[in-house]
């Protein structure tokens, strides 16, 4: 396994300013190159602290890149439904560029239902918008003199710049939260999946389907599985739980106010059983994350044990994108945990 830092914002300005967010991340990417840290990763959302502070997660990555001269840039995801195909592929190539070729690219359809209503944007066309977004994109970064005619977007003998730095375009993702509908297409579509262990249904069950219809579809190559869970290290196991505690919970407190709108049912008949997802978010704390072995913390020796168990659960995950900066935690906290896992559980792994 390969371990990288995701950065998903949930503070609101009166918590810690955007600036003061910023800052305190790019201080924790140099620590990268450092220890070996594999990646970093961001998120698209809009309108809501929960994910507010990561509109752009290319832009965020490109000031990443500045920062780290080794570590792999992965989006987490960019929404093809709030992007045009050209200005995505565009942009996805220049960054591509501006990295060394370090880009990897996860793709989500979205889930929340303000965002697609302040865009203008029919929730109910979430997965063909997805499902067409991405192959829109895929065949601009991959060829030139491109036309497709789409139902959402349709252009003709169009070639986008710059071009990509990685050949043919830089390795997909597709997130995947918690129904096996979604891993099957990951499969099927021959993309990398990023999953959440510990939300909606658990993913570690659904790895055979996305496995088999990875088969089954003939691609090259392995699957590859990321999962995104929080990290806390601390030479004191009662002071990590004791830091950890209350800003992973308030997380899940922002999702389940960020999910408003499907606490009176689902919305929509794209989201099924997002309302009893958002009711089993509502019930996480620390402890039930920890056994649902989407959160590590404690002593080295104990996130070891906790990786063991969780490397044995999924049958091999690639890397592990740890949030390890989340609600108000203070840079000094965050810091700390960084360096000691670099330290001493990193190279355990190795």
């Amino acid at each position: 396994m390969q371990f990288g830092m995701q950065f998903f914002p949930d503070v609101s300005e009166r918590d810690k300013s955007p600036e003061a967010y910023y800052m305190d991340a790019m201080r924790l990417v140099e620590y990268c190159d450092v220890y070996g840290y594999s990646h970093v990763r961001t998120v698209e959302h809009y309108f809501h602290y929960w994910g507010g502070y990561s509109p752009s997660p290319l832009m965020f990555l490109t000031a990443v890149s500045q920062h780290t001269k080794k570590a792999k840039l992965i989006t987490g995801a960019v929404v093809p439904a709030f992007n045009h195909p050209l200005k995505l592929a565009s942009e996805i190539a220049m960054l591509d560029g501006i990295c060394g070729g370090r880009l990897e690219v996860g793709f989500a359809r979205a889930f929340l239902p303000q965002e697609f209503r302040h865009f203008g944007i029919d929730i109910e066309e979430s997965v063909e918008r997805f499902e067409e977004g991405i192959s829109q994109v895929r065949k601009l970064l991959e060829e030139e003199n491109v036309t497709s005619k789409g139902k959402f977007h349709s252009f003709s003998g169009v070639t986008t710049h710059p071009r990509p730095t990685q050949l043919p375009c830089p390795p997909f993702y597709v997130a995947v939260v918690g129904t096996p509908a979604s891993f099957e297409r990951a499969g099927r579509m021959g993309y990398w999946i990023m999953a959440i262990p510990g939300v909606g249904s658990d993913p570690m069950a659904l790895m055979k389907i996305y496995r088999d219809a990875w088969l089954e579809a003939g691609h090259r190559g392995k699957p590859k599985l990321l999962m995104a869970v929080f990290m806390y290290c601390h030479e004191d196991r009662e002071k990590a739980m004791y830091i950890a505690k209350p800003r992973v919970e308030s997380h899940f407190s922002a999702i389940v106010d960020a999910m408003s709108e499907y606490a009176v049912g689902t919305p929509s008949k794209a989201y099924k059983d997002y309302d009893k997802m958002r009711e089993k978010i509502a019930s996480q704390t620390l402890e039930t994350q920890i056994d649902s072995m989407a959160a590590f913390v404690g002593t080295p020796d104990d996130i070891e044990s906790q990786l063991r168990k969780f490397e044995q659960a999924t049958g091999g995950c690639d890397e592990v994108s740890m949030q390890v900066l989340y609600g108000n935690m203070a840079f000094e906290d965050a810091e700390r945990s960084v360096k000691l896992f670099g330290e001493e559980v990193i190279p355990r792994f190795q």
